[in-house]
Parts: C-alpha cells; structure tokens; sequence
C-alpha cells in the first residue's frame, strides 16, 4: 500500500547560513626542484660577478634578460604557496558548513530511502499530470512495487509501507523509487525525487566532505532543505490539590 500525500505535515525551515571565517597561517615549506634551480642561479650569478674579466664583462642585456626570467618564476613559486593557502582555507571551510548539519534532518536530492516501518520520498512535479508511474526496486533491482497516480504540480510526499502488489510484504533495507508522468497531451513531464533523514556523520576525509543519510552519502551542494518535525505538546494538567481548611 502506498499513498500520496500533498499537504505539508512537517515546518520546513531553510538551511542555516554559513558565515565562514576560516585562516590559516601561512607555512615555511621547503620547495625542491624548480625553486633549488633559483637559488642556484643567483650564487652563480653572484659568483660570476664577482670573478668576471673586467675587460671582458658580462653582456648587460642578457644579464637583464635571466634576471627578468627567474623574477618570474619566483613570483610563481610564490603564487603556488598562495594557492595552496587558498585551498586549505576552502577545504576547512566546507568541514565547517559540512558539520553544521550533523542531528539534523535534511531534504536532499536522491533516489534511494531507507525503508523501516515505512519509507518516504519528496516529489515535486514541474506541472499536472494526468498519469505518473512510481517504482520501487530493491537493492537488487527487482521491482517491488509499482502503481499510477495523479499528481498535481508542486512537492507532495510518497509513503510506502512496504507492501508490494501482491501483497507480499517487504523486509528492511535500502529501495530506490523512480517517477514518470505525462500531462493531458501525452507529454512527458519531469518529477524530481528527495529522500529525507537524519545526517548520522560527516566523512572529513573526502572532498568534498559527505554527508551519511540514511547509509548513503551525500554532499552538502545536494541539500534542499533542513526539516524541522514539529511535535504537539499537551499542557500539563493541573494536579495542585487545595489542602486548605475553609473557616465557617
């Protein structure tokens, strides 16, 4: 049994900003090849200068012209060590937005749900449509389910209990739905799929950093939204007993 729902049970909030003021200081690396190459120039220049035939000297315009040369590629070495600082800067600062998300349940685009109990998706049809196909295969790729609806155009939400058509009824793990829809003219209209969860941990390691949802990865240019389940709370009742003595 699956059901389409197009209300908005959940408050959806939008994901917070990240205002990132990552430094970092600026490291004395020792540059081998091309940088040795530089350093070996100027002593011999040096030495050149020193010991050259004063009657015989060196040519000025192809002095001018080495020193022009190297001038150059000190400017790039140094350029690269500005890079490098670049990117560690960035690299710590997609650790940080990464990282924010951790506990909370987000909306990213994919495919692939979790089905415990039950499974959802987020689809958003571009426009009406008159028929859509939703599947659902499991990990294998069978099809599991399969069933038409009317979709309107906007987000609506798909539930899934885990039934299959023949009744059969399906045991934990991963599925994918995929959804096809046409319009009143047989044109075939685009409906994108989210799945929702909660962001277990953040691989650091990885670049960019992924986010686990729901045993899949994900990175953070893939969040849509951050979903905030709002829980009705009943007033507490009031159980004060009165143990006053009224006078006569």
């Amino acid at each position: 049994m699956a059901t389409i729902d197009t209300s908005t049970p959940i408050t959806v909030v939008s994901a917070p900003a990240t205002t990132n003021t990552a430094t970092a200081d600026a490291t004395t690396t020792t540059t081998t090849g091309i940088a040795d190459n530089f350093q070996t120039f100027l002593t011999l220049l040096t030495t050149q200068l020193q010991n050259q035939n004063p009657l015989d000297p060196l040519d000025t315009n192809q002095f001018t012209q080495q020193l022009v040369q190297f001038a150059g590629v000190e400017q790039q070495l140094k350029s690269n060590d500005q890079l490098k600082t670049l990117v560690a800067m960035q690299k710590s600062a997609q650790s940080t937005e990464a990282l924010i998300y951790v506990g909370q349940t987000v909306a990213v685009d994919g495919k692939t749900a979790k089905f415990d109990g039950s499974a959802t998706w987020n689809l958003n049809a571009a426009k009406d449509t008159t028929t859509s196909t939703v599947s659902i295969t499991n990990a294998a790729g069978v099809t599991v389910y399969s069933g038409n609806f009317a979709l309107k155009a906007g987000d609506s939400s798909f539930v899934w209990d885990g039934k299959g058509n023949d009744g059969t009824q399906y045991p934990a793990g991963s599925y994918t739905l995929t959804a096809t829809g046409k319009d009143t003219t047989g044109k075939t209209v685009a409906i994108s799929t989210e799945v929702q969860g909660m962001v277990d941990s953040v691989d650091l390691t990885a670049s960019p950093p992924l986010l686990s949802v729901q045993g899949n990865n994900y990175t953070t240019d893939q969040v849509k939204r951050v979903v905030r389940t709002v829980i009705p709370t009943t007033p507490d009742k009031d159980t004060t007993t009165d143990t006053t003595t009224p006078t006569t």
